[in-house]
């Protein structure tokens, strides 16, 4: 039979995620986690082990996860926030080398479920930049590896102080661009570009929703238009500065120099995944070119 038939129905056992009317995917993990199950596997094992989130075969937990932070857009960082504290804790998955993945423990009606993902609300920066005199892109690869990405400086301090409270580590300003006069932070946000490596989620309201977004509520229902790298290179319309919630990935990089795993400063990466936006902003100017140079 189908293998599909024989993984629980995620909706069946927690009747709160809602039925949307259409079931996009997002690929987000890697493709190995993409296939079905295999239909000589064990019945049972599928029924408690996996189930399938927008394309993702992933664990219960994750699932659950998955919905509360992607689809319900809860527990992010950022204004707009009905909880200006995310329940959310921050650990490191590995201390074996220098750059550590971060795990982040939800607090989801008093269970905890660990994902590799924390939302953030950024300002996304798909606006095309500046090229040398010989016609090369003076930021090479942007839109293709990377994007800057804006937050203010209180959710970038409030994120430090996760990591901080999580992991015991202090974060450094490096990877990041600070404008004092308005109190922005830019980070480079990296992006999966390789052939069969999932590429970043593009995801928009619609058009009769853009205008009242402001509620940043859970009510409306996101439609995917593409590949982020999609929107930049094909869509001119797009090619602005977004605001909305941003999906991370999010590591530390640790001096090696440290006598101990937990002195000395980290500095983040951020790898983004997905992105919900609630439209354009013509609030925030655009980085146009390097203001220095720094190392991530």
């Amino acid at each position: 039979g189908n293998p599909r038939s024989r993984v629980v129905d995620l909706e069946e056992e927690y009747p709160q995620i809602h039925k949307t009317t259409i079931i996009m995917n997002d690929y987000i993990l890697p493709n190995r986690n993409h296939e079905e199950p295999h239909q000589e596997e064990d019945e049972k094992e599928h029924s408690t082990r996996l189930f399938e989130w927008r394309g993702n075969w992933v664990s219960k937990e994750e699932a659950i996860a998955l919905h509360h932070v992607f689809d319900n857009l809860q527990d992010y960082f950022g204004f707009g926030h009905q909880v200006p504290d995310p329940r959310v804790k921050f650990n490191l998955i590995s201390a074996s080398s220098n750059a550590r993945d971060l795990k982040f423990t939800y607090d989801i009606d008093g269970h905890e479920c660990n994902l590799a993902y924390i939302g953030i609300d950024i300002c996304l920066d798909l606006s095309h930049k500046l090229v040398h005199r010989h016609g090369q892109q003076m930021m090479q690869d942007y839109g293709k590896s990377w994007l800057f990405a804006y937050m203010p400086g209180t959710t970038m301090d409030k994120i430090k102080s996760y990591v901080k409270n999580g992991t015991g580590l202090d974060v450094s300003n490096e990877c990041a661009v600070h404008d004092l006069n308005r109190n922005l932070v830019g980070i480079e946000a990296k992006m999966h570009h390789q052939s069969g490596t999932p590429k970043p989620s593009f995801w928009v309201l619609p058009e009769e929703e853009q205008a009242s977004s402001i509620t940043r509520d859970n009510s409306v229902e996101f439609s995917r238009i593409g590949t982020v790298q999609e929107v930049f290179d094909e869509q001119k319309s797009k090619q602005r500065i977004h605001r909305g919630i941003g999906m991370f990935a999010v590591s530390l990089e640790v001096d090696d120099t440290s006598d101990s795993d937990l002195d000395g400063e980290a500095s983040l990466s951020f790898t983004l995944v997905s992105i919900r936006t609630w439209g354009v902003t013509d609030c925030v100017a655009p980085i146009v070119h390097f203001p220095r140079q720094w190392k991530c």
